[in-house]
């Protein structure tokens, strides 16, 4: 019986057996199947082998009466470490009571075979496991590419958020949230296109987002969407904290910075752009706003206006943010401005600029 078209490869299966005589027949049976086996002779040394740096395992078949560490306790050792949890256990005894059996599967043993055993039974226990095995395996590989998805567009604790509760946030809708909304566009950017080839341009952006959206993620902000020569973030949603604000603040402080020191490094290649930015809080909309095939996780609302419109206000270099936000932010150096009349808005709105 091949074993090796579970997995595409040989699977690394470890025996433990105190005996060596059942060693060798058991390594004997799965070599010739085209398993990579590797044994132990007690309990603790096999928990050593299966945590070490020889390769992740891919099933375990352990004897119970062994010094040092019984099977029963390899088992559920094996169950709790996180390497090894799901690596399937079948017990290989002599002991046959139904008491024994009870014992293995409060341990965690997925299979429990008695000796003397069948060796062609046994083999296939162990290819029913290892397919099983193969199934977790690509689900965790589909689950990893998953979270390397959502890593691009917000911060891992974001992530495990919605991970936790699917159902919750990726589904179409929205609820009523407070948020900070962050918008930031690079100034004099339509004259740079210009005066530039496309793949300066392309890469003078890709430059600059690098460098913006790191900063977003280090401080626990919602990646929204690239817009053109701009971006969009938000803080609040889906995890909500008493310093969003705060945060959305520090971000754009600290994009200028990055702004500043990517354009000191590219020199003559940067020269005329510069950052605006706008920062406005309130209550909005969050939620997956498309289709059930296309959807986008974002805010919308005045609040948005607002950000978007104070963002469109300001120069090259200035961060403007609405007196909503810099009332949640004391102790941020800011110089108040004329009251704003902004496009769409029959209410001029209060805002700063933050300074330093």
């Amino acid at each position: 019986m091949d074993l090796t078209s579970v997995f595409n490869r040989a699977p690394r299966i470890l025996v433990v057996d105190d005996d060596w005589l059942n060693r060798d027949l058991l390594r004997a049976y799965l070599t010739s199947s085209g398993s990579e086996v590797v044994t132990a002779a007690d309990g603790q040394a096999a928990f050593d082998l299966a945590l070490g740096r020889g390769g992740p395992l891919d099933l375990a078949l352990v004897d119970i009466q062994m010094p040092r560490m019984n099977g029963l306790e390899l088992c559920r050792q094996l169950k709790a470490a996180p390497e090894t949890r799901f690596v399937p256990v079948i017990i290989v005894t002599a002991l046959d009571s139904e008491d024994e059996k009870l014992k293995a599967i409060e341990a965690g043993a997925d299979d429990f075979v008695t000796k003397p055993y069948n060796s062609t039974v046994l083999l296939t226990r162990v290819r029913s496991l290892l397919r099983l095995k193969k199934l977790h395996d690509d689900l965790e590989s589909r689950n990893q590419l998953l979270r390397q998805v959502l890593d691009g567009y917000v911060s891992e604790d974001v992530v495990d958020v919605l991970l936790t509760d699917p159902e919750r946030y990726l589904k179409l809708g929205g609820e009523a949230r407070k948020v900070s909304v962050l918008f930031a566009d690079i100034r004099g950017f339509t004259r740079f296109t210009e005066e530039h080839s496309a793949p300066e341009v392309v890469e003078t952006l890709n430059r600059v987002f690098r460098a913006l959206s790191h900063v977003v993620f280090a401080h626990r902000g919602t990646f929204d969407k690239y817009l053109g020569d701009g971006l969009m973030a938000f803080y609040g949603a889906p995890i909500a904290g008493n310093d969003d604000a705060r945060r959305a603040v520090e971000t754009a402080i600290e994009m200028q910075l990055q702004f500043h020191q990517v354009a000191e490094e590219f020199g003559v290649a940067m020269q005329g752009l510069g950052l605006g930015i706008g920062i406005h809080s309130g209550e909005a909309i969050v939620g997956n706003i498309g289709s059930d095939r296309v959807m986008d996780y974002t805010v919308v609302g005045d609040t948005v206006n607002i950000a978007k419109r104070l963002q469109e206000v300001a120069l090259a270099g200035q961060t403007l943010v609405s007196q909503a936000t810099l009332l949640e932010v004391p102790g941020v150096a800011a110089r108040r401005l004329e009251p704003l009349e902004l496009p769409g808005r029959q209410e001029p709105v209060l805002a700063y600029v933050i300074e330093g």
